[in-house]
C-alpha cells in the first residue's frame, strides 16, 4: 500500500477558500487590513496571549522577535543545532551570535541542563524549538533568568502543562508555511507575546521601523502578513484542534501497531500534548529503514542529517570543534514516517509492516 509522507489535503475547503479570496480581492484592502487585524485577534485568543503580530514568514518572525526582545549585535542567543536552518539564520540576521545547546536524543529538544551549560554574561536570549510539534521545557528554562523566545513554527496548538505553546515564554513565533499544521497558501508568520512593549516594537519593525509612514525610529523590515493569507488562515484556524486530534490519533495508531518493535518514537513528556507536525522515530539503521520503506512506496525522510552547526555557511562558528553528542546521535538516527490529518489506520499498519519486513 503506497503511503505518502504528508497525508493532508485542503480539498474540502477549496470552495470556501475561493470565496474568501474573491472577497478580499474585491475589497481593495490588501496590506494590513481587516483580515490581518481579525486573524491577529483570533490567534491571540486561541493561544491565550495578549498580542499577535502578523509578519511575512516564520523566519522574519524570529528575527523581528529577537530584536523586539532587545537582542543586540554582539550578544549571544542559545539555540539548538538540531533544528531547521532558519532558527539559527534568524539569530545571525538579528546581529547576534548563535551558541549551540545540545538536545536530549529522546525528546529531540534542549533541556535546562544543556542550556545552562552555555550561559554566559553575554547571553541575551534562549530560543528553544518545539521540534516536530513536541513542546520544549520552556517553564524550566524561564528559571535561568534570561528572556525565552519560543520557536513554535512546528507546534501550533500543542500544550505544556495545559497551556498552549506560544504562551509559555516571553514571546513566541509561528510559521504558516503550507506544510505546517496551520498552513496558508504561501508564506506567512506571526509573533505573539503578553508584553505590550515587545508587541509594539514588533509592529514597528515589520513596517520599516515606523508606525505612521512618516517617522522612522529604527531600521526595520518590510515583512507583513498580507490580507489574502490572513483571510485563509481565519477560515482554517477553527479546524486546527480537530486536525491536531487526528494527528494524535495517528500517533496512537503507530503505538498500537507495534512501531516500538522497530524504532523508538520521539518521547513526549507526560505533561505535554504534542501535535505531531511530523512523526519522527529513531533507529540505528535509519538510512536502511528509509530505503526499505521507499521501496515499498512509503514516504520517509531524515530531516536534519547535517545539524546546523556543521552547515557550510556557518563553518566559522566552530563546526566540528563544538561537542554536541546528543545532537549528533539524533541527527544520525532520526527518521520521519508518514503523518497527517488523513492518515488512516490501515496506512499506519502498512508502514509498520514495511518496517517489520526488513527486521531480523
Amino acid at each position: 500500500m503506497p503511503v505518502p509522507l504528508f497525508a493532508t489535503s485542503l480539498d474540502p475547503y477549496q470552495d470556501r477558500i475561493a470565496e474568501r479570496l474573491t472577497a478580499v480581492a474585491a475589497s481593495g484592502r490588501y496590506i494590513l487590513g481587516p483580515e490581518v487585524t481579525g486573524f491577529e485577534s483570533e490567534l491571540a485568543e486561541y493561544l491565550g496571549v495578549g498580542h499577535a503580530v502578523g509578519v511575512g514568514n516564520g523566519t522574519d518572525a524570529l528575527t523581528i522577535a529577537l530584536r523586539a526582545l532587545g537582542v543586540k549585535a554582539g550578544t549571544e542567543v542559545i539555540v539548538p543545532s538540531f533544528t531547521f536552518y532558519a532558527s539559527v539564520e534568524a539569530v545571525l540576521n538579528a546581529g547576534a551570535l548563535p551558541i549551540f545547546a545540545d538536545v536530549d536524543p529522546a525528546t529531540m529538544n534542549v533541556t535546562p541542563a544543556t542550556v545552562q551549560d552555555k550561559l554566559t554574561d553575554d547571553t541575551a536570549a534562549v530560543m528553544p524549538v518545539h521540534l516536530f510539534g513536541n513542546p520544549a521545557p520552556v517553564d524550566d528554562l524561564l528559571g535561568l533568568g534570561v528572556p525565552v523566545l519560543e520557536d513554535a513554527a512546528q507546534a501550533i496548538g500543542a500544550r505544556r502543562g495545559g497551556r498552549r505553546v506560544g504562551s509559555l515564554g516571553h514571546a513566541a513565533t509561528f510559521s504558516f508555511f503550507p506544510s505546517k499544521n496551520l498552513g496558508g497558501l504561501g508564506d506567512g508568520g506571526a509573533i505573539v507575546t503578553n508584553d505590550e512593549e515587545v508587541a509594539d516594537r514588533a509592529r514597528r519593525l515589520r513596517f520599516h521601523g515606523s508606525t505612521d509612514k512618516v517617522t522612522y525610529t529604527e531600521v526595520g523590515y518590510n515583512s507583513r502578513l498580507d490580507e489574502l493569507q490572513a483571510a485563509v488562515l481565519r477560515l482554517l484556524l477553527p479546524e486546527l484542534d480537530g486536525w491536531n486530534d487526528a494527528r494524535r490519533a495517528a500517533a496512537c495508531a503507530y503505538e498500537e501497531a507495534g512501531i516500538r518493535q522497530y524504532a523508538e518514537p520521539q518521547a513526549v513528556d507526560v505533561q505535554d500534548e504534542a501535535v505531531y507536525h511530523l512523526y519522527v522515530v529513531r533507529a540505528d539503521d535509519a538510512d536502511a529503514l528509509q530505503k526499505r520503506l521507499e521501496a515499498a512506496g512509503i514516504g520517509a525522510r531524515g530531516y536534519y542529517r547535517t545539524p546546523v552547526h556543521l552547515q557550510p555557511a556557518l563553518a566559522g562558528l566552530g563546526g566540528e570543534r563544538i561537542e554536541l553528542p546528543g545532537t549528533m546521535e539524533v541527527a544520525r538516527t532520526h527518521l520521519a514516517l508518514p503523518m497527517g490529518t488523513q492518515l488512516s489506520r490501515a496506512q499506519v499498519e502498512a508502514v509498520v509492516a514495511a518496517c517489520a519486513s526488513g527486521s531480523t
